[in-house]
């Protein structure tokens, strides 16, 4: 698997790694989704930190996790993306639908 899931209280943090293609965002959706169908947190964080590549299926992967937070009335934060990353996320409009903060160069 691709993720690690924490959670305390209404949070959860998904923090992803690795690549996310096709072949991996299956899992990944599939753990994420039954930790936030267990716990129906608030508020939901994509952490991207230890990501290395991704294609158009970490852009499903968002957008799906969002559609699911939006049943518990709850929100997404991206977090911890490379610059790049950023880009190719609001060009596919996720930046109206969560807020993305780019990860900081340097300790």
């Amino acid at each position: 698997m691709n993720v690690t899931i924490e959670s305390s209280g209404n949070l959860v943090i998904a923090y992803l790694y690795g690549e996310i293609d096709h072949h991996t965002a299956v899992d990944i959706r599939d753990k994420i989704d039954n930790a936030l169908s267990f716990i129906k947190p608030s508020h939901l964080i994509l952490d991207f930190m230890n990501v290395s590549f991704m294609d158009s299926s970490g852009i499903g992967l968002v957008m799906g996790r969002y559609r699911l937070m939006q049943n518990f009335k709850g929100t997404l934060e991206i977090r911890n993306v490379s610059a790049q990353t950023k880009k190719i996320m609001e060009l596919a409009g996720l930046g109206s639908i969560a807020r993305i903060k780019e990860k900081h160069s340097g300790s």
